[in-house]
């Protein structure tokens, strides 16, 4: 597996952890309580529009990072925004960062460590 392939994947990672507080963002700004045309208006935020982008560049630098490493490598590193969200939530977005998110985060990196030998 190269090295730049391995970049690559983790930049989508960053990228998707990233899309997910934008949209959590986006979420708190959502009003769907205020009829149709408000709720379209206040779903279309920058942050939603921001999040869309941010997810369709980590898609296509997905695929691109595809070229070079396997997808059975690269999809146990994707896991790693399973630890990466929940961090940039508590930074982020106030949200609690508890012991059994932190121990499932060891072992999501230990199941990425040995996936990827």
């Amino acid at each position: 597996m190269s090295s730049k392939g391995v970049g690559l994947v983790l930049v989508c990672v960053a990228l998707i952890g990233s899309g997910q507080v934008l949209f959590k963002a986006s979420a708190a700004q959502w009003r769907i309580d205020a009829g149709i045309w408000m709720a379209v208006r206040s779903l279309l935020s920058p942050a939603f529009l921001l999040a869309m982008a941010v997810y369709a560049i980590a898609t296509l630098l997905w695929v691109y990072a595809l070229r070079f490493v396997p997808l059975s490598a690269a999809y146990p590193l994707y896991a790693l925004a399973f630890l990466l969200v929940p961090v940039l939530a508590h930074y982020f977005a106030g949200e609690p960062l508890t012991a059994n998110m932190l121990i499932g985060g060891v072992v999501i990196v230990a199941g990425v460590a040995i996936a990827v030998r």
